[in-house]
């Protein structure tokens, strides 16, 4: 049986984490708020843009010149790229498990092509690279503080090795945030550019040629939803960490609660014995 001061030690240490998480639960709040309106910011423009490719759809099929623009180049996928977003930290539950599970069961279906990984974020490079995998580029700490140019120069390389040929797809694997406890997988193909269907059949009056706005449309639409994967990437993970750690500060609270009370009951029969003791000696000298 544990001592009195081995169990307040105990207790002691269980409040101390106690305090760290629940300081790690409000910072990951504050900067919660701060993602989730960067991510709200950024859903309009990225819908915006899809919905100008699909008025585009019609006019596309009517210009050869547009439909064959290399963007939209439909091949074999026998060299394939995955951008795998991930946390730099840890201690956020299942989210980077959930991200690299998923990235695993992508390999395993593409063990047919040649696949290359585009780590963004610590924790999924770190997991791959111990496996051997083929890593051609990773980025570290871009997710704290997301950018539109590091996003736009992610893209742009992807953009460039698939105009030459040298990738057939680039694929994107991130966490959707949807709310405070809810984050979904999403693996979507990047390129070659899939442009939206349009319900309805609207004969639209370009100033410009079709293939001249899809030139200029195009990139942007890639570098876009590269860049709205790392913001909503950012924000399911300090969702997850902000369950994670209330969960932590619950199961502290808990365990302090059954090691108060153990100590307790501990000190009564250290209590009881010593009376015990003080009776049977007095008893003993009479």
């Amino acid at each position: 049986m544990p001592s009195l001061i081995d169990i307040r030690r105990r207790i002691r240490s269980v409040r101390n984490t106690q305090q760290i998480t629940k300081a790690m639960k409000m910072v990951s709040a504050a900067k919660l708020r701060r993602a989730q309106d960067r991510v709200i910011a950024a859903r309009p423009y990225a819908a915006l843009i899809r919905k100008v490719l699909a008025n585009l759809a019609v006019a596309v099929e009517a210009d050869e010149r547009a439909s064959s623009n290399p963007l939209l180049a439909r091949r074999p996928e026998g060299h394939v790229l995955l951008l795998l977003f991930t946390s730099d930290k840890g201690l956020a539950g299942a989210f980077n498990a959930n991200l690299i599970k998923a990235a695993q069961k992508f390999v395993e279906e593409h063990a047919d092509a040649e696949l290359e990984l585009e780590t963004i974020g610590r924790k999924g490079r770190d997991f791959f690279r111990k496996r051997g995998a083929r890593i051609v580029a990773e980025h570290i700490g871009i997710l704290n503080a997301p950018r539109f140019d590091d996003a736009a120069t992610i893209a742009r390389q992807a953009i460039d090795r698939f105009r030459s040929g040298e990738i057939d797809a680039v694929y994107l694997l991130n966490n959707e945030f949807k709310s405070m406890v809810s984050q979904r997988l999403s693996v979507a193909r990047l390129l070659p550019v899939e442009i939206p269907p349009k319900a309805e059949v609207v004969d639209y009056i370009f100033e410009q040629p079709a293939n001249q706005m899809l030139e200029s449309l195009l990139p942007r639409f890639v570098e876009t939803e590269v860049y709205r994967s790392m913001l909503e990437t950012g924000a399911a993970e300090h969702a997850a960490r902000m369950m994670a750690m209330e969960a932590a500060t619950s199961n502290a609270s808990e365990m302090i609660e059954t090691l108060t009370l153990y100590m307790n009951r501990v000190r009564q029969a250290s209590i009881t014995k010593e009376i015990i003791e003080v009776v049977s000696g007095a008893a003993a000298a009479e």
